[in-house]
């Protein structure tokens, strides 16, 4: 049965469909019973499956983690919440050193399955560590699977597919999305449309490629329809998993039109852009008409929130990156 509700919304009902189906899946973090999170993803959750379920913990990242750790090795399935972008450094450590390689380090033997959910970016006015983009720092770590949803379609079914992963799963949350509404099946299979590592032609396109992740994938689609009003038609790729990539997806649109741009709210400088445009360049090489361009955050700290629209990669921006491409 098909509903149209929000991108946070989808999450809780995906979070509360994994925790009905799996009694070994617990949800864990700061303010996620009672309160149901700042963002209200884990609202009713707690009343309904009880406290040693949805657990609220102290403020403490890097505790959440590492209990979670020791849950996961027990045999439980973990959902932690971090509840800003900006808290999860505390947690760092854990996450890079005792997550991603426990598998490595057991020879294999050990599994933790568990889902580290991050809200990301800006787009809310918020104030310092609450408006980061730290993705890069998690797909550059072998061992890490990560992935962000752009759409609560896939929010629903990304969610319940991470947690059933039997490998630690970075899930970033657009957080400047979470009230924008799309029709969600509830009776959708766990497999969903795509398998969870999976990249998704948001739009067909021919002239150019956009890929773009996250909150940039409606920023990405607003620009191919004013592009279309111009006779360009791109084609937009909502990249979905940053680790491990959906390359074979990227190569075979890229090859196809020639030109791609990258976009994403976190600086440039060694961000995702970065590598994908590395890997495009040594794979399409011949296929290329441009090269490939960035368009992203600057390589400064997050700015004050008055001053975060001058800071976000935005629809001019992009279609300023588009031209250029056309211009070579």
């Amino acid at each position: 049965m098909a509903e149209t509700i929000t991108l946070g919304k989808a999450l809780n009902h995906g979070l509360r469909r994994a925790l009905e189906n799996d009694p070994k899946v617990v949800v864990m973090g700061e303010d996620v019973g009672k309160l149901g999170g700042v963002f209200r993803i884990t609202d009713g959750l707690q009343k309904d499956f009880g406290e040693n379920r949805v657990i609220d913990t102290p403020l403490a990242e890097a505790g959440i983690v590492g209990t979670a750790v020791g849950l996961a090795i027990r045999g439980y399935r973990p959902v932690c919440e971090i509840q800003f972008d900006g808290f999860v450094f505390p947690a760092y450590n854990q996450i890079v050193a005792q997550v991603a390689k426990m598998f490595y380090r057991s020879k294999g033997k050990v599994r933790v399955p568990i889902v580290i959910r991050i809200p990301f970016g800006g787009g809310i006015g918020a104030v310092e560590h609450h408006s980061e983009s730290p993705e890069a720092y998690f797909a550059h770590t072998p061992g890490l699977k990560v992935v962000t949803c752009s759409n609560p379609a896939d929010a629903y079914t990304m969610i319940q597919q991470a947690i059933a992963s039997d490998d630690p799963v970075v899930f970033f949350e657009p957080k400047r999305r979470y009230w924008e509404k799309g029709e969600v099946d509830l009776e959708a299979p766990l497999t969903g449309a795509y398998p969870l590592h999976s990249a998704r032609v948001a739009r067909p396109g021919t002239d150019a490629t956009i890929l773009a992740y996250g909150p940039m994938v409606r920023v990405a689609l607003d620009a191919a329809a004013a592009a279309a009003e111009d006779g360009r038609n791109l084609e937009v790729i909502d990249l979905r998993t940053l680790s491990p990539v959906d390359f074979p997806a990227i190569f075979e649109s890229v090859k196809r039109t020639g030109r791609a741009v990258v976009v994403h709210e976190a600086p440039g400088n060694l961000g995702m852009g970065a590598e994908l445009a590395a890997k495009i360049t040594e794979e399409c090489f011949y296929s290329l008409e441009a090269p490939v361009l960035r368009v992203t955050g600057y390589d400064i700290p997050y700015p004050a929130a008055r001053s975060e629209e001058e800071y976000l990669p935005d629809l001019d921006r992009l279609l300023d990156a588009v031209d250029r491409s056309f211009g070579w």
